[in-house]
């Protein structure tokens, strides 16, 4: 009788083969892991009339419903003025932005250098110099792409955006910033908020301010809001830009609708100046801008000085600064704010940022606080000797120090005589610079809106075993089954 040794052993070794097949396929499709395709980067230059603003952002390449988890991870502040003061001087805007732009090479990996887009966007500075000298504008801008086609980055142009892009992009940023859009669940997962309200926007810049929000729905005007897609979700935000309305062009006005009604020429009394300070400007400085040029006096001269005294006086500077609004405009209509301008009701919190921010700030005030507090404030401030206030406001210039009073009279005046502001809406205001590490600035509104517009990555994904070797496995154990398998047959075949 022929030994069953070789028919035991055939049999043991198809099962531990097909065991074993089992097995690679169980590890190979249940055990493979999904990795992401990593980190995307964005440039944003936010070119304000003031100064240029460098911002470094960063997004999961694969993206949330089309748009990206976006973060900021580097901030540089280019030194000097604000790229339209470079009209005469082209070349001087893109030598200023080479420090911060080596800064960034350091914080972008090597390797991703010539894939990570690069945007430069000028706001109301340069808008204010293309309405008065086109061709100086068009250098300006022009020598910033010559600059950028010299540097290793994606860089996809330089423009002037508009008022309105200005005030939805800063509307986005605040939201974003305040999980509005997206939050994370128990799971760790990106979802939308439940029931999350929007918050509005106001942002005060060098040469214009902005409102944005989305108003009551019975309020809602298709006519004047934009449409805004984020994450899957619409919004139609009302939004508005009021050029020569920012803080530095508002003073301008002020000051060239004091010299207009001063008696004197030489010397002129200035109530938003503190007691004892004493200012010489040109009347460049003053008249030269597109936004007070209608008021020039006859016997105007750019090089030609005027002497500003501060008197120190808070309520004739809040009296006065009616005369930086016309409010006849609106005539009877309540869904108006000043010079003609459609705005709803005011409704919701505000974030209230930039300009807004630093002047509540050298008050000793941020975040939120009564209108009742502000007023006290703003009085007290104002009415210190000037000799006083290096000491209070020490970390600032003396050119933002000095206009603080005047600063404060008009964010009064903006927001409860043209926006209508009461004590209670008043009291939903937020001041502040930034949420966590991210400023609040229009430039992440503007990288987040361009991501969508930026194709996403496909998850990558990574198997235990190679191709090659899963396949080799196979081959080898089903060939071994197979070969058990026909041995057995032949064996119980020999038997019978």
């Amino acid at each position: 009788m022929p030994s069953k040794t070789p028919v035991v052993v055939a049999f043991l070794f198809l099962l531990i083969s097909i065991a074993v097949i089992i097995a690679i396929a169980f590890v190979q499709i249940h055990k493979k892991e999904v990795l992401s395709p990593g980190l995307k980067h964005g440039i944003v230059l936010d070119a304000g009339s003031s100064r240029t603003t460098v911002y470094v952002y960063q997004w999961p390449a694969e993206k949330e419903n089309n748009t990206g988890v976006v973060t900021q991870t580097f901030k540089c502040n280019v030194k000097g003025p604000g790229i339209a003061n470079y009209a005469s001087n082209p070349d001087g805007a893109a030598k200023s932005l080479e420090d911060c732009t080596n800064k960034v090479k350091d914080k972008i990996p090597y390797r991703q250098h010539n894939s990570t887009p690069a945007y430069l966007g000028a706001t109301a500075g340069m808008r204010l110099l293309r309405s008065q000298n086109w061709s100086a504008a068009d250098g300006v801008l022009s020598s910033i792409h010559s600059f950028f086609n010299n540097q290793p980055f994606d860089f996809r142009g330089a423009q002037i955006i508009t008022g309105q892009e200005e005030g939805v992009y800063g509307w986005i940023t605040a939201n974003y910033l305040m999980g509005n859009f997206l939050e994370k669940n128990i799971w760790r997962a990106w979802v939308h908020p439940h029931g999350a309200e929007t918050t509005g926007a106001m942002d005060l810049g060098g040469a214009s301010t902005q409102i944005s929000f989305i108003p009551e729905e019975s309020e809602q005007n298709p006519n004047v809001s934009t449409e805004v897609v984020l994450y899957g979700y619409q919004y139609n935000v009302y939004t508005h830009s009021f050029q020569c309305y920012g803080r530095d062009e508002a003073e301008k006005r002020f000051l060239a609708s004091l010299v207009r009604t001063s008696t004197s020429q030489s010397v002129v009394e200035n109530p938003c100046y503190h007691r004892n300070y004493t200012g010489n400007f040109t009347m460049k400085h003053t008249f030269g801008s597109l936004c007070s040029a209608s008021l020039r006096p006859a016997n105007y001269h750019p090089d030609h000085y005027i002497l500003f005294k501060g008197t120190g006086d808070p309520a004739l500077c809040r009296e006065k600064m009616a005369s930086l609004f016309n409010f006849s405009a609106c005539g009877d209509r309540e869904d108006c704010s000043f010079d003609g301008v459609y705005q709803p009701k005011v409704k919701g919190k505000f974030s209230a940022f930039s300009g807004f921010y630093y002047t509540a700030h050298a008050l000793n005030l941020t975040g939120y606080f009564s209108l009742d507090e502000f007023n006290t404030s703003v009085w007290s401030f104002c009415m210190h000797n000037w000799k006083e206030i290096p000491l209070m406001v020490a970390k600032f210039e003396e050119k933002y120090a000095r206009s603080y009073c005047f600063s404060a009279n008009y964010i009064y005046y903006l927001l409860v005589h043209g926006y209508k502001f009461d004590a209670e809406t008043w009291s939903q205001i937020q001041f502040q610079k930034e949420v966590g590490d991210s400023s609040i600035a229009w430039s992440l509104g503007y990288m987040l809106n361009l991501t969508n517009m930026i194709p996403a990555e496909s998850k990558l994904i990574q198997m235990p075993m190679s191709a090659s070797v899963f396949a080799g496995l196979l081959f080898l154990f089903t060939a071994l089954s197979v070969l058990c398998l026909i041995f057995l047959v032949i064996s119980l075949i020999r038997a019978c």
